[in-house]
Formats: C-alpha cells, sequence, structure tokens
C-alpha cells in the first residue's frame, strides 16, 4: 500500500494516539478508523449525507447488475481483473460502486471523498486488506506525486471547484507509465428542458437535511408519473418540462420499479443540490490532458458525458 504524507508538508506520516502525525508534530485525526485531512462541513457535505441515505443502490452486489462494472471497464479499457496487484487511487469514492470492484480485483485500492461519504464506503468494504480509505481534497491529496499506477475519478471532476486543476492534481499523483481515468458533464439539452435550474438555485443553498426532505417529496409526487408513462415518448417530453426528477428507464430497461425509484431519489437529489455543476465538451478534455503531456490520450462521448483516459 502506498503511505501517507501531510499534504501540505510532504512529510511522511505516521500514527499515534489515534492521530497522524509528522515529524514537526502536525497532526490529523483518526476518527472511526478513517484518517481525516479535511473538516467535514464544506461543499461536499450533501454528498455525505447522499451516500449516508444511498448506501447501497449503486453497489452492482445489492442491485445484481453489472451496470458499475460495465462502465469502469469501459473507462479503464481493459477487465478489472487487470488491476491485480496495481496501486489505484480512487478519488472521490462515494459509497463504492467502482471502489468493489477494484478491491475484488486484488488492486490495492486507496480510495478518498471530501464528504464523510467515506464512512459508507468503508462499511461497504468489509473490512478488505487491500483497501484504505481517507477523507481529503482533492488540491491536497495525501500521497507522493507519481505514487499510483492508476488514477480513477469517475462522476466527480464536474463538481469540484476548479476542473482544469482537479485534473492536474489527480494526474501528478500518476507514475511514469500509469494511467488516468476521468470523466466529466458536457452539454446536454435535457437540462435545458428540465426545471433543474430553477430547483437548483434554491435547494444547493439549503442545509442538507432540509434539501433532502424536499427532493424527496418531489420524487415521489413525480415518480409514479414518469414510471406509468416511461414507455410514451409524447408524455415523457410533457414531464420533463415539469419533473425535476432525473429517470433511467432506457438506460437500465432490466431492472425493476424499486431500483428505479431508488436511483431517482438518489440522482434527483445529486443533481438538485450539487454546489458546482461545470460542463466541458471532447475538445475542452483533450486541450486539458495535451497540456499535461498524456499519452495515448482517449476522449468519446459516454457514461454522464465526456469519458476520457490516457498515460503518463
Amino acid at each position: 500500500m502506498v503511505d501517507y504524507i501531510n499534504p501540505k508538508t510532504q512529510l511522511p506520516l505516521f500514527e499515534k494516539n489515534d492521530q497522524l502525525c509528522d515529524k514537526d508534530g502536525n497532526a490529523y485525526p483518526i476518527i472511526n478508523s478513517i484518517p481525516r485531512f479535511v473538516h467535514s462541513d464544506n461543499y461536499a457535505k450533501a454528498f455525505g449525507l447522499q451516500w449516508k441515505s444511498f448506501a447501497k443502490i449503486q453497489l452492482d452486489s445489492f442491485n445484481k447488475s453489472d451496470i458499475s462494472k460495465d462502465r469502469l471497464e469501459r473507462c479503464l479499457g481493459f477487465p478489472i481483473s487487470d488491476l491485480k496487484s496495481k496501486t489505484v487511487l480512487e478519488v472521490g469514492c462515494g459509497a463504492g460502486r467502482f471502489t468493489e470492484h477494484l478491491v475484488s480485483a486484488g488492486a490495492l485500492v486507496h480510495s478518498i471523498d471530501l464528504s464523510e461519504a467515506v464512512e459508507v464506503n468503508l462499511d461497504n468494504m468489509n473490512g478488505a486488506k487491500n483497501h484504505r480509505v481517507a477523507q481529503a481534497n482533492v488540491y491536497e491529496l495525501p500521497f507522493l506525486d507519481q505514487s499510483f499506477d492508476v488514477v480513477i475519478c469517475l462522476g466527480v471532476v464536474q463538481h469540484t471547484p476548479d476542473p482544469e486543476k482537479t485534473i492536474d492534481c489527480l494526474f501528478k499523483k500518476v507514475k511514469s507509465g500509469g494511467l488516468l481515468v476521468i470523466d466529466h458533464y458536457t452539454f446536454d439539452w435535457m437540462y435545458l428542458l428540465k426545471p433543474i435550474l430553477l430547483y437548483r438555485f434554491f435547494l444547493k443553498r439549503m442545509k442538507p437535511e432540509k434539501s433532502k426532505k424536499i427532493v424527496d417529496r418531489l420524487v415521489d409526487s413525480f415518480f409514479p408519473w414518469h414510471w406509468k408513462f416511461k414507455e410514451s415518448n409524447l408524455m415523457r417530453l410533457i414531464l420533463n418540462r415539469i419533473s425535476p426528477c432525473y429517470t433511467y428507464f432506457k438506460q437500465f430497461p432490466k431492472m425493476d420499479r424499486e431500483f428505479h425509484y431508488q436511483l431517482c431519489r438518489l440522482d434527483t437529489y445529486d443533481g438538485l443540490t450539487d454546489f458546482h455543476k461545470h460542463l466541458r465538451t471532447e475538445k475542452q478534455i483533450k486541450v486539458i490532458l495535451n497540456k499535461l503531456n498524456g499519452k495515448n490520450i482517449e476522449v468519446w462521448k459516454g457514461g454522464n458525458g465526456i469519458e476520457a483516459r490516457c498515460k503518463k
């Protein structure tokens, strides 16, 4: 496994009295077995509540699908089994939808999240020996540069204050010859068809507990109509103009109503309360990776918008 460092001083850290300390006396607390390099009261606080509320729904092991595995392997460009014994940094781990596959593949997995989702992630990995998790900021990652064979950041970059800076920080942790894997939101006309901007304006400014109650009521009001008319193109168009709900009937047609209902609750809350929501084109992502001198750059439309990978 890769050792932690003090992200501010670059000094090695050692464990002492439920803290990670460096030789100069700087210390970070270990709370509930998780090193905490940041305070939990930050712009990602809503994500922490989100993953504590929906701790299992996106885990393939729970919903009995290959949805997360397929997405992960598509972004990697190879089977996850090829990660065995590789050092992997997963930034923005959430509840562990990708973590569980990285761990089961035998990779040496280091999961990071800015929010309290780290607690759910740790619980979901059931004490796996090849998994460590810490609460930290992507701009101050507690690892030396060029420490990882693979750095993965899926569903996250668009939610950070500065996507370009985020990608730069991720790339620095990749070893020479290693792989960076990212994705990013891109422009979608559906974003304008839904009343999302209006809802987000108010909801993202509320305390997470209050905004979640409101989103739950919205989903309970609109989801039954989405489900009832999921086969009607006309009704889907009408609903998209009045409903803030995120639904995925076409993407996951084999999943049952309960799965879609819970996923709607999760993603609607995610989409209406994320503090930062940036959009980038394929060309912009290519430019960023080229500026970093990435090799074998591949960028394509897929998943949540744009997916990309490159070597160092």
